[in-house]
Formats: structure tokens, C-alpha cells, sequence
């Protein structure tokens, strides 16, 4: 046994976390693209089975009521809340993050008042946010102004509306000071969203501690819930009763059985809503929250850092010298919880290494990307898989 490959083992033999693996359906390959398709969480298909055969099989129409349907959106935010560092009641889960973007985006412009015009967004963005928020400016008059998120503080004027940034960006892992560009953004009387899709359930948020305005994320990443599943979008307590959704549905009106044609939205995170809530999909979900009982997200955050320092270590030590460089930063307040490297034939790479049982992924032109979730990846898997990218980028 080589000498990495016996600390990963002392590794995880000290690992506070490493029982939480039996919670989640997993072969023998080494999963790190769990940053974008989380493992299955192993009691979820017979909870799937009992909404499918049971709530809708045999209760049917009753379960809006009987099973808790009609409120799961809200009970559900409540359960997420906790993991991005919120209170209750600001959290309402339904739509895709595109969606949410979009009420965000243009609720904040609402929000910002008479004479600011001007929307900036992460040019750095995931390519989904960029075309919301091009679509959101069109809409509400606005000018966009892509900006890299250090330009941010320059940027800002009496002009900004609404700033809307990554705080991790998807291909390099880099993680976005939250509190000092809210605080900048706030101090330009400007409305800050966040798009939390690569940060939630991997590392503290904070979003109540620093006064974050709006914010969305994806649910099918570090929180599990399956392909497709719903996002959510977080509304600041003090700013519901100024919320002014874009898509005003039927389920966000105060009296939503009372089918009148004029719309009063209803109190609360629930002005979030909009149609008829995906329920299979939400219970999964639901159900694979239940993995977080008993985790702190602190403990995660430890681990996750752990895991990269060594995966960067090993990578270090099993690879030939310039073939792969990291673009992942190297110190731990600027980093998320996955490592991408940087190698001239990434694509051919990847599929190799997929081959072989280690499963990350790869962005054009030259990125692999290796996403560590601490609730099911160990440190042995971190040596496995840098042994497995030496001897393949070697080959």
C-alpha cells in the first residue's frame, strides 16, 4: 500500500462522516459528480413507492389534504432553510432555478424603485442566469451589464437595480465572498441574488446572517433530490410584503379556491408560488432531506476542505509533472467543494476515467471537474481517483 493510499485509510477511520455513505445507493465506482446529480439516498424509493401507491393510488384527490400536498412547497423550504442558514418561513420550494431566477430578478428591479435601470450579472455566470437576466432587463426596461464578480464593487452605482451572482462558480469551484458583496451591493441601495446551486448543502450560506435579499438554488446537487427535482427561492422576511412576483399563479394568490379574476397575493414565502406544485418529484425530495438529520453543514464544510486538500495532494504526487493544472483556488475561503483541473484533452480524459470507475465530468474546452459531497465520498475514494487520472493522463 503506497503512502497516500494508507492515510486515506487513517483518514477515513477518523471520519466523523463516513457512516453517512450507508445512507445512499452506491456501487463500486468513485462518485464525484455530485455537483451536478447527487446519489441516490437509499430509503427514497419506497417512500417514492408509497406517495405513488398509497397517497395517489388509493387516498387520490384526499392527499392534498390527508397527505400534506398542498403544503409541502413551504414545509419543505422550512426543511431546506436550516442548510442555507435561514429561519422559517422565507423559503419556498417549486419551479426550476431558471424560473426562480426570473422572479427574482425581476421582483428585485420592482423592488428597487424609480430610477434604477441598470441590472449586473455574474459574466461568469452558468449560461441559464445570463439569458434570464437578459430576458428580465428586456422586460423591465433595464440595461445589463455582465461584470466579473471582483469588478462588482466599481460597478455599482445609483443606477443598479439588482445585482446577481454565483457564489461558486460552476466550472473553476471558486467560492464568491457572500458577505462583502452583499454588503457592497446594499451600500449601493441595490438588491443582491444569489444563485446558491453549487454552495447549498456543501457549505455555509449564511443568508439570514448577512442580509442576503434574494436568493434561489437547485435541489438535485449537494442536496440530493433527484433529477429534475424542484428548486427554491428564498425571500428575506422584511421584503415578502414587497414582493412582486412576475408570474403570479394561482397558488401564490391569497384565496387561491376563491377563483376570482383579480390577483391579491397571498402572505409570506408563499407569494413565491405559482402553479400546481410537482408533487412526485417534491416528496422525493422531501424524502432525501431526511439523509441531513443529525449533519451540521459545518461538519460538511470540514470535510469537503479536507477532501480537496488531499485530492489536490494526490493529484500532485500521481500525476506527471504539467499535464493537468488546477484552476480551483488553492485557499480555503475562496474554494467550493469540488476541484477543476485544468488538461489539453479533458473530453478524452473523462471518458477514460469514467471507464476505469471514476465518474467526474468535463466542460469545454479543457476543464475536468470533481465534485466531492462529504455525505458519501471518502478518502479513499479522493487516492483512488488521482491514482486512476495519473496513470490515465501517463497512458
Amino acid at each position: 500500500m503506497s503512502e497516500l493510499a494508507s492515510r486515506a485509510s487513517e483518514l477515513d477511520a477518523a471520519d466523523e462522516l463516513a457512516g453517512l455513505r450507508e445512507r445512499f445507493v452506491l456501487d463500486d465506482v468513485v462518485y464525484l459528480d455530485g455537483n451536478s446529480l447527487g446519489a441516490l439516498p437509499a430509503h427514497v424509493p419506497g417512500r417514492v413507492e408509497d406517495v405513488v401507491r398509497r397517497q395517489w393510488g388509493e387516498l387520490r384527490i384526499r392527499s392534498w389534504d390527508e397527505s400534506g400536498w398542498w403544503t409541502a412547497p413551504e414545509r419543505i423550504g422550512d426543511r431546506i432553510a436550516p442548510l442555507v442558514g435561514a429561519a422559517a418561513g422565507q423559503i419556498v420550494v417549486g419551479d426550476s432555478t431558471s424560473v426562480n431566477v426570473f422572479k427574482a430578478l425581476v421582483a428585485a428591479v420592482r423592488m428597487a424603485g424609480e430610477g434604477r435601470d441598470e441590472i449586473l450579472v455574474d459574466a461568469t455566470t452558468f449560461p441559464t442566469d445570463g439569458y434570464i437576466a437578459e430576458s428580465a432587463a428586456r422586460m423591465t426596461g433595464c440595461t445589463l451589464r455582465p461584470v466579473a464578480p471582483a469588478e462588482v464593487g466599481p460597478a455599482l452605482s445609483g443606477r443598479t437595480a439588482a445585482v446577481l451572482l454565483n457564489h461558486v462558480d460552476y466550472r473553476t469551484g471558486r467560492l464568491y465572498d457572500l458577505p462583502a458583496l452583499t454588503a457592497a451591493v446594499h451600500a449601493a441601495g441595490a438588491i443582491a441574488v444569489w444563485d446558491l446551486c453549487h454552495s447549498a448543502g456543501a457549505l455555509p450560506v449564511g443568508l439570514d446572517e448577512h442580509g442576503v435579499d434574494l436568493a434561489v438554488g437547485c435541489t438535485y446537487k449537494y442536496l440530493n433530490g433527484g433529477p429534475g427535482s424542484p428548486a427554491y427561492l428564498y425571500v428575506r422576511r422584511d421584503l415578502q410584503d414587497r414582493f412582486d412576483s412576475p408570474l403570479p399563479g394561482w397558488n401564490s394568490h391569497a384565496e387561491p379556491f376563491g377563483m376570482r379574476p383579480g390577483y391579491e397575493p397571498a402572505s409570506g414565502a408563499v407569494r413565491g408560488r405559482v402553479g400546481t406544485p410537482d408533487i412526485l418529484s417534491m416528496l422525493a425530495l422531501e424524502a432525501a432531506l431526511d439523509v441531513w438529520d443529525g449533519v451540521s453543514v459545518e461538519a460538511v464544510r470540514a470535510k469537503s476542505l479536507a477532501l480537496t486538500d488531499f485530492f489536490l495532494e494526490c493529484v500532485a504526487a500521481y500525476t506527471p509533472a504539467g499535464r493537468v493544472e488546477s484552476v480551483t483556488p488553492a485557499a480555503h475561503a475562496e474554494r467550493g467543494s469540488q476541484v477543476a483541473l485544468r488538461c489539453d484533452d479533458a473530453g478524452d480524459v473523462m471518458k477514460r476515467l469514467i471507464e476505469r470507475g471514476v465518474v467526474g465530468d468535463f466542460r469545454h474546452p479543457d476543464v475536468l471537474r470533481f465534485g466531492f459531497t462529504p455525505l458519501y465520498v471518502g478518502f479513499a475514494d479522493v487516492e483512488r481517483a488521482a491514482r486512476v487520472l495519473g496513470e490515465t493522463v501517463a497512458g
